[in-house]
């Protein structure tokens, strides 16, 4: 889609009677209201910053905080450099902790996201200590490892790190992995997770985390190390995946029935970068 700077009459009567914003806080807000109404779509592309604060009657300056407290909170983007610009932040994805498992171009589908997936490498090797562990191995067993970058309407939004046992998985590699693995499992191999355990922190991307993701570094990473399981309780995947704090929020429903319907209550969780002074 073509990028589209505002047009000068997307201000016009804010924050009341025609006047000009005066502070940056009300240039925020006038900006969060026209992103909270749909005015301003997720991925378009702001004016420069002259013209956009020309047209809301503000010095750079003013404007320029404005922008960034709006960054902080996660609704838009500035991307530095030749072709970047000031970008309305994608909207952000819900990973329901109490659904039942699906994997991520299922979740993303149900949302009207677009699912795409970079296999970034697919190898037979040695497992670590913490997935030998998991995965119950017995000592020279090796482990199918994968590692994907998965998308969200074209743009980065999760790094997952997979690992299954190869003797339980023959010819795992040789399947087309750019989609569903668990999808894999139940077609070839009559296998696929019924129960999961998930311990989720939050971290900050490292350099190379950051570039792979396209987020600053120091961005906030949702984490979340998972072990899942078969029908017969043997562990059948070990992963850990790393989701982008600005595109995710989790659901946890509590109450009866808040698994399988809208009974429960749910708790909505969300990460915000750490604002500094």
């Amino acid at each position: 889609m073509t990028e589209q700077a505002l047009p000068a009459t997307t201000f016009a009567g804010e924050p009341g009677a025609g006047s000009p914003a005066s502070t940056s806080e009300e240039v925020r807000r006038i900006l969060a209201r026209q992103i909270a109404a749909g005015e301003l779509r997720p991925g378009q592309r702001l004016g420069a910053e002259r013209e956009l604060a020309a047209e809301m009657g503000v010095s750079r300056a003013l404007l320029r905080q404005a922008l960034a407290s709006l960054e902080d909170g996660g609704m838009i983007r500035r991307v530095p450099g030749r072709g970047g610009g000031t970008f309305v932040a994608k909207g952000k994805i819900d990973r329901d902790m109490s659904a039942r498992i699906e994997g991520i171009p299922a979740l993303l589908r149900s949302q009207g996201v677009t699912a795409g997936t970079h296999v970034l490498s697919a190898r037979l090797a040695e497992p670590g200590d913490a997935a030998a562990r998991a995965l119950r191995l017995r000592p020279g067993e090796l482990v199918v490892d994968l590692v994907r970058l998965r998308l969200a309407d074209g743009s980065p939004f999760s790094l997952e790190h997979a690992q299954f046992p190869a003797r339980r998985f023959p010819g795992l590699l040789e399947l087309p992995l750019g989609g569903s693995v668990y999808e894999l499992l139940a077609d070839h191999y009559g296998a696929g997770p019924v129960t999961q355990v998930e311990l989720i922190e939050v971290r900050l991307a490292s350099a190379d985390e950051a570039t792979v993701l396209d987020v600053p570094p120091g961005a906030a990473l949702l984490v979340i190390n998972r072990t899942a399981s078969d029908a017969d309780g043997d562990p059948i995947e070990y992963a850990l995946d790393l989701f982008r704090g600005d595109r995710t929020r989790l659901v946890v429903r509590s109450g009866d029935g808040a698994a399988g319907s809208n009974n429960g209550r749910a708790q909505v969780i969300e990460l915000h970068p750490q604002v500094t002074t």
